[in-house]
């Protein structure tokens, strides 16, 4: 069979340096791979060769004769946005690898390239060809349950994170998501067949943190009567998610933060390193930017996983959200102990609306979970979901002593859960309520809608 026959269905690569040797090395290596290769020794003729046919891919130096990689990397991402585009830099400048990441690359290469790393790369980057584009805008895509504009931009966001190696810290408070998204991000993109390990990093005591993320080779220390992976050796392939990354202590933040630079591990007691292949995702309740201020987390490893940024949303920041998490979670939980769903009445929807849920998703949850073992399959009303009493203490959120509540915010918390209440005990009659807050109906109605009270 010809050559030209197999290129039809070859996917094609753009290599893009100014080192002769290097251009042949890597064509060598991809076209063993069954790959078709275009060369380009500089940038403007990388930005041509791409204006003028589709590739599956592209790797380009940092470094060229007429501008940088970056360029290449930028024009992609506005032209050829489904194409990836993998950068390599000089072994060691990680402000070049960050820069890249931060542009929209999928991944990056240190030179000099060695070819496993090359070869994983490139078989990483294609499978994003070949996995499903799922539709962000669909409520409940792995749990992300939700219409509202935070909920659908956090989807959005996520699909995006998918199609990069590119480092992810993710943000937000208890309860909110963190992990779930972790796993979404993981699951969407080309990793998704592989690992997911996920660590509590102020879980592990720090006399064992070294063994437990690095491994150990057997005699390493007392007790160690056999080799054994860390949890990088875990996740090759795949994903390592470091919640509560904040907790690490500093001694360890160096190690790891030379572990991601290198992309390498040697295990307690070995002589050799051996390279590895794991995207890192992280995340923490806590400010990190705040522990760098303080001393307490390093700057540099600090940029290193905070490459691309993703908040989750409170739950209070996307009330609207909250009847169909509701009867969702009470669907599962029903699921299991195999009764009938129980009806949420207008008025525990209210309640639940009107609630701030400092622990978000998780506290809602725990919630109706104890009105279901309490309750059974009756119908759910404002008083049996036993929401905690408003006070200011419950509204203000400190931070290092500082309250997060404007005063129009904790007044429109306090009016919320006082018409709440009242529908509740009208029974959700608006009329009478309205009497016994001495407003007219319409009046009600109004601040129903200005607060989020509106059931569905």
């Amino acid at each position: 069979m010809s050559r030209s026959a197999v290129s039809i269905h070859s996917p094609t690569v753009l290599v893009v340096d100014d080192e002769a040797d290097i251009l042949e090395l890597l064509e060598i290596t991809l076209l063993r791979m069954g790959l078709d290769v275009v060369k380009a020794g500089n940038v403007s003729v990388a930005l041509a060769k791409l204006a003028q046919r589709h590739f599956d891919l592209c790797l380009t130096d940092m470094r060229l004769p007429d501008g940088e990689g970056l360029e290449v990397v930028r024009y992609i991402q506005t032209e050829r946005p489904t194409v990836p585009v993998a950068v390599m830099t000089a072994h060691g400048n990680t402000d070049n690898a960050v820069s890249a990441l931060k542009a929209g690359a999928f991944d990056y290469l240190n030179k000099p390239v060695t070819l496993e790393q090359l070869r994983t790369l490139v078989a990483s980057a294609l499978q994003l060809n070949t996995m499903p584009v799922l539709d962000v805008k669909v409520s409940g895509i792995g749990g992300l349950i939700g219409e509202s504009l935070p909920m659908r931009q956090t989807r959005e966001m996520i699909a995006k994170l998918a199609r990069t190696q590119a480092p992810v810290y993710i943000a937000g408070e208890s309860g909110s998501g963190k992990e779930l998204a972790a796993r979404l991000i993981h699951a969407q993109g080309s990793r998704g067949k592989a690992p997911f390990v996920a660590v509590n990093c102020g879980a592990i005591p720090e006399a064992l943190m070294e063994s437990e993320f690095f491994g150990y080779r057997k005699g390493a220390f007392t007790g160690a009567d056999s080799d054994r992976d860390g949890f990088f050796q875990a996740a090759q392939g795949g994903t390592l998610f470091l919640d509560e990354v904040a907790e690490l202590p500093l001694t360890m933040q160096v190690k790891l933060l030379r572990v991601i630079q290198e992309k390498r591990v040697r295990r307690l007691g070995a002589t050799q390193e051996d390279s590895i292949d794991v995207r890192i995702i992280s995340a923490t309740h806590q400010n990190l930017a705040q522990c760098v201020e303080s001393g307490v987390f390093r700057q540099d490893l600090f940029y290193r996983l905070n490459v691309i940024a993703l908040t989750m949303p409170p739950l209070r920041d996307r009330r609207e959200d909250i009847p169909q998490i509701a009867r969702n979670i009470l669907q599962r939980l029903a699921d299991v102990t195999q009764i009938a769903v129980p009806v949420l009445s207008e008025s525990a929807l209210s309640a639940l609306k009107a609630y701030d849920f400092p622990g978000n998703v998780r506290e809602l949850e725990n919630i109706l979970e104890r009105v279901l073992a309490l309750n059974g399959e009756k119908p759910i009303d404002a008083t049996a979901l036993q929401l905690p009493v408003t006070e200011v203490a419950a509204a203000c959120h400190a931070t290092n002593g500082r309250a997060q509540w404007s005063l129009s915010t904790y007044l429109d918390r306090l009016e919320r859960a006082a018409i709440a209440e009242v529908l509740a005990l009208a029974h959700d009659n608006q009329v009478t309520a309205a009497k016994l807050l001495g407003m007219s109906v319409r009046a009600l109605r109004y601040r129903l809608e200005r607060l989020g009270l509106v059931n569905e």
